[in-house]
Parts: C-alpha cells; sequence; structure tokens
C-alpha cells in the first residue's frame, strides 16, 4: 500500500473514532501539513464518506453522526472486477458452489456500496451479454464500461473517442444498444451517427466516453451477442474458406468456435449423396489456415472444401501425420 493511500485510511481511523480533529491535530499525527490534511479529507468525500467541516476557532473535521463504515471498501474497479467474475462464472457454470452462493454473495457487495456505484453496476449487469467463447483478455476500464453501461440502459447517446486497428482515431457519437463480452473482448454494438449504420466497436481501443443530451430507441428485438458474432464471422480477413459438412447446422454450429462461422442448411443433395444425411454449408473468414485441419477433423464428419485450394493441401498433410503417428509403436525396452 502506497505512503498516500495509507496516510488517507489513517485519517478515516481517527475520524471514526469519534469527536471534532482539528486540522492540526490531523496534521500532526498524520505527519503532514494542513493543506494535505484538507486534500486527503476530499479524498475521503469522493468516496461518498460524509466528512463534516466545522468552521471557526475550534473548527476541524468530523464523521456525520450516525455514519457506520462499511466492513469492505472497493474502488470502481475493484466492484466492478468482483462483481462482474461472479456474474461470469455463474453464467459458464464455473462457480464451485451453487447459484444461490453467487447471488447472495453479490448481494452481500452491493449492500456495502456507496449508491452512486451501485446504481452504475447495476446498469452494467443490466445491459450486458455474454457469449460462451472464453479469453484471457484485459476488462476495459471502468471509466469507459459504466458510462457506456449507463447510456445503453437509460438509452443515452454518447461521444466516444476511438483508436481504430490501423492507429486511426477519431470521435463518433453512437446511439449504444448493447454491451457484449466475447472471447476476453468486450465490445459495444450501435448506431455511428456520422456512417447512419449499425457498426460494433471494441472497449480496449475507445479512450473516452462522454455521454451526450437527448435519448434514442433501439430497433425492436435486436440481440447485441448475436450481432457480434455475426460481425466477427463476416469480418474481412486474410482468407474466405467454405466447406460443406455432412449433419444440420445447428449440429456442426455447436461444435464450431463461437463468432468464427456462420452455418446454414443446404438443399438435399447438396453433398452429393442425395437421400442421405442433410449437409450444411460453414462460410468462414480467418487471418490463417494451419488451424482449420485439426477443427475439420474433430467435427467427426465427412467434409468437402469448395475454397481454398490451399486448404486442401493442408488438410492432406495433417491428415498423413495423424496416420504416421497411428503406426508408430513404442521402441522396444
Amino acid at each position: 500500500m502506497t505512503r498516500p493511500v495509507a496516510r488517507v485510511l489513517a485519517l478515516l481511523e481517527l475520524l471514526q473514532s469519534g469527536g471534532l480533529r482539528t486540522v492540526a491535530e490531523l496534521a500532526g499525527r498524520l505527519d503532514v501539513d494542513e493543506r494535505t490534511v484538507r486534500r486527503y479529507v476530499d479524498h475521503l468525500v469522493d468516496l461518498d464518506i460524509p466528512v463534516e467541516s466545522v468552521r471557526g476557532r475550534y473548527g476541524g473535521y468530523r464523521l456525520a453522526p450516525g455514519y457506520r463504515m462499511p466492513p469492505l471498501m472497493l474502488s470502481d474497479d475493484e466492484a466492478l472486477a468482483v462483481l462482474l467474475g461472479l456474474v461470469a462464472g455463474r453464467r459458464s457454470g464455473l462457480m464451485p458452489a451453487t447459484d444461490t452462493a453467487s447471488e447472495t454473495a453479490a448481494a452481500k457487495i452491493r449492500r456495502v456500496l456507496p449508491e452512486r456505484l451501485r446504481h452504475r453496476l447495476d446498469a452494467v449487469l443490466g445491459s450486458l451479454a455474454f457469449t460462451a467463447a472464453p479469453g484471457t483478455a484485459a476488462a476495459p476500464r471502468s471509466a469507459v464500461l459504466l458510462p457506456l453501461a449507463d447510456a445503453v440502459h437509460h438509452r443515452r447517446p454518447v461521444s466516444i473517442r476511438y483508436v481504430a486497428a490501423d492507429g486511426r482515431r477519431s470521435e463518433r457519437t453512437l446511439h449504444p444498444y448493447g454491451l457484449v463480452a466475447h472471447a476476453g473482448r468486450w465490445y459495444v454494438t450501435g448506431e455511428d451517427r456520422a456512417a447512419g449504420e449499425e457498426r460494433m466497436f471494441r472497449l480496449d481501443r475507445m479512450l473516452g466516453v462522454r455521454t451526450l443530451p437527448g435519448s434514442f430507441e433501439p430497433p425492436a428485438g435486436f440481440d447485441p451477442a448475436r450481432r457480434v458474432l455475426s460481425g466477427l464471422a463476416t469480418a474481412p480477413y486474410r482468407h474466405e474458406v467454405t466447406v460443406r459438412v455432412r449433419g444440420t447446422a445447428e449440429h456442426i454450429q455447436a461444435r464450431l468456435p463461437a463468432g468464427v462461422a456462420i452455418v446454414a442448411d443446404l438443399p438435399p443433395g447438396a453433398g452429393g449423396d442425395p437421400g442421405a444425411e442433410p449437409w450444411s454449408r460453414v462460410d468462414m473468414r480467418v487471418e490463417r489456415l494451419d488451424w482449420l485441419p485439426a477443427v475439420l477433423a474433430s467435427l467427426d464428419r465427412p467434409f468437402v472444401i469448395e475454397r481454398p485450394d490451399e486448404l486442401r493441401d493442408l488438410v492432406a498433410a495433417f491428415a498423413t501425420r495423424l496416420a504416421e503417428s497411428a503406426r508408430r509403436r513404442v521402441p522396444p525396452g
């Protein structure tokens, strides 16, 4: 713990002991000057701790009568991290206890948070969608996520300062429809007012968010999570891949990484064997092809590669390596 933070907490402990404390007394106890004491008091007020200032010759600082410090103090980022961890764990099935345990834990944390922060976190949890794909990328800063969630919840436009993948910076007016956490990344979907069309943006590329006056109505039935997955699957990449796989679209989609492929049922006979099991068309856009042979093999279904031809060679080489490994035996002794 840094010394300024330790001294702010020490100031809080002194005030909690009761009575009126003069600035000179506090400065002496903390070993700082009186100006620094006033700055530390401002830090406590920013944390919604009701420190009262008493003017006059015998004035000083004291806590508001009846105030009791909650047993848990969290910064905005800490509270956001804890609550999002509980929600993500419950939705992914990773909680070691029952759903009731995670819900009651979240409720206890929310009860001891300042009202200002509690309302903003409620907006985040109420507007956030999770996909099934895991990831390890860092969560966005609370200074970006909290105002965006509030804007989604109250349907308010925002101004965002954004850095594109090529490094270009821009400021955009956005009508945010929803927040989505997918594969370790955080996205917001909404209407880009300058472009006049619906787009999605990564929160980790945002330099700042500012709420604007006014309101908007999102499209009826809009699904932010589905929009993000569809947008990722259709984004421009180096390779466009089309494969026909025997099986229904629902069955094939469940075995492919979310947000990577668009799967659609094909009419009977599309696989070249009329009357047999149905076939599906899988379209993917990827930067690299070397990981696809293993994915196609994991489907354990017959497939036909339409494009690119380079993928055929990679699948053939992968099959050869598998066959060689299957024939390999442990040397005697």
